[in-house]
């Protein structure tokens, strides 16, 4: 590659990043906070395994961070400063930024989304009285 060319490429390969519809669909909803994986899987109706390379992506880039709790994972940005190109990108393209968080989130088996529930009933430790 040509030296000209150096100044550039860390905005190039940033653009590559932002040019993957899901993963521009994952930071609108991350938009609005804090989300665990399983809830952007509900919203999306996407495979947890496909959902989790494009955020995998997201996170080596700096973009997002995670969190664990317990048998979750919270992903939430680390560069709002994301969204100026986002916001940028669908002026440009003359089509407005759909709303996915617009969702419900009845689907959305966390504490997060549903704190009187507790776990999963598929992760919940049954104690027997035997």
């Amino acid at each position: 590659m040509s030296n000209i060319f150096k100044p550039y490429q860390a905005s190039a390969d940033l653009f590559k990043i932002l040019a993957h519809p899901a993963r521009l669909t994952i930071l609108s909803i991350l938009r609005d906070g804090e989300q665990c994986v399983c809830h952007i899987e509900a919203m999306l109706k996407l495979r947890q395994a496909y959902i989790s390379q494009h955020l995998k992506v997201l996170k080596d880039a700096g973009i997002v961070s995670v969190r664990r709790d317990g048998w979750n994972m919270y992903y939430h940005i680390t560069c709002p400063e994301v969204f100026v190109v986002i916001d940028t990108m669908f002026a440009l393209s003359g089509h407005p930024e759909p709303i996915p968080h617009a969702h419900s989130n009845a689907n959305c088996p966390c504490p997060k989304c549903h704190p009187e529930a507790g776990l999963p009933v598929s992760r919940q430790v049954i104690h027997s009285s035997e």
